[in-house]
């Protein structure tokens, strides 16, 4: 019985060659990090963030390639603030070469370099600078998680949609605010949009206290605006800044209405079920970096399926072809752009209680596919490590 239904999936999924066992061997690489103290201990940060994603992107490929005779493993290994994440990278390449990367922009780019790391196929799932997507861009790194300009394109394509045409924005001060800022900037600037005025955040007070007398004069002198955006991508003082600005208006961006790969509020397209699968494993809602790391082992067991091997090589080449596609629960198939290895997506934007819309918006189109509206387009890309 078990064959004949090796036989009838084989054949379900296209599959060119006869059912046979493949190891296909997978390491979730992470790098602890320090984290800078914030204002809320409300939202704490899963111990297993991004690792529970993967865990059940396992699942998943485990339930088809047990007709197939595919076997997954997934081993994870952490390094902890201080250890020595080289060695450790150039021990997960020779177990693996396929590994997916839970690290820091710069040692990303540091593994991707290794010699040991030429042949082999790396996701990263957590970095959203755009230099990995763009200049810095490495022909073994695909991107599972969005980049910054992804979700500030995203926004502004909601923006320009309901005509709010005068922007304030208010930045903090950590290197992760000041990234999003600029791809709010750079975004606005592509939809024919202008931040008029911005300001810095300059409070270490406890703005559980005194946010009510605090925030209303700091956002005095912002002028008239359709909308705030705030960009506090720790998610620190932003939360005090709604309901609270000296002119009252929607506030969006790293609070109020934000753009993000995944969010609890998506339900749609066959997402409750995802949902309902990850509460189930690990008891607790799914984030971003678990939703790209999903991403990521399936894309593996996606592509082991239609191309009948673990060979890294065969797999890149197929992932970055126009036959790849991937059931991503966003009501449409998931693809890579083959000029930086971006994993095509739409991008909901949501409220802490629903999702508002998703993009890329209607009437946003393009030649290739209006995902590609969302983030640098080939034009525009720096990337040459593709060609």
């Amino acid at each position: 019985m078990r064959q004949i239904w090796q036989i009838f999936l084989a054949v379900l999924l296209g599959a060119q060659t006869a059912v046979a066992d493949i190891d296909v061997p997978i390491i979730y690489l992470k790098q602890d990090q320090d984290r800078p103290p914030i204002l809320s201990n409300l939202d704490t940060i899963p111990d297993n963030l991004g690792i529970a994603g993967a865990q059940l992107g396992l699942a998943g490929n485990l339930t088809t390639g047990g007709f197939l005779g595919h076997s997954y493993t997934l081993d994870i290994r952490t390094v902890p603030i201080g250890g020595d994440l080289v060695a450790a990278a150039i021990q997960a390449l020779s177990d693996s070469p396929l590994l997916i990367l839970d690290t820091p922009a710069a040692d990303l780019l540091t593994i991707a370099d290794l010699a040991q790391a030429k042949d082999a196929l790396l996701f990263n799932v957590a970095a959203p600078a755009q230099a990995l997507r763009n200049t810095d861009c490495r022909a073994n790194l695909l991107h599972t998680l969005p980049s910054l300009t992804m979700r500030a394109d995203a926004l502004m394509q909601f923006i320009r949609f309901k005509r709010w045409d005068s922007l304030a924005m208010v930045t903090g001060a950590h290197p992760g605010d000041i990234a999003f800022a600029e791809a709010l900037r750079s975004s606005a600037t592509k939809f024919g949009l202008k931040i008029a005025t911005e300001k810095s955040w300059i409070f270490d007070a406890d703005m559980r206290r005194n946010a009510a007398q605090e925030v209303p004069l700091f956002t005095q002198d912002l002028g008239k605006y359709d909308l705030l955006l705030i960009a506090d991508e720790l998610h620190d003082f932003g939360r005090y800044i709604a309901y609270n600005t000296w002119t009252p208006r929607p506030v969006a961006g790293s609070e109020g209405l934000v753009p993000t790969a995944w969010a609890p509020v998506v339900e749609q397209w066959g997402a409750a079920q995802l949902q309902s699968r990850f509460h189930d494993q690990s008891n607790r809602t799914m984030h971003a970096t678990d939703y790209a790391a999903w991403a990521a082992i399936r894309t593996l067991g996606e592509a082991v399926t239609r191309t009948s091997t673990a060979d890294p090589v065969t797999l890149r080449s197929f992932i970055l072809s126009d036959k790849f596609e991937l059931a991503g629960f966003k009501g449409r198939p998931l693809s890579y752009r083959t000029w930086n290895g971006q994993m095509r997506q739409p991008i909901p934007l949501v409220t802490a209680r629903a999702l508002v819309a998703q993009a890329p918006l209607p009437g946003y189109l393009h030649q290739r596919t209006e995902l590609d509206t969302l983030g640098l387009d080939a034009p525009e890309s720096g990337c040459t490590a593709f060609q």
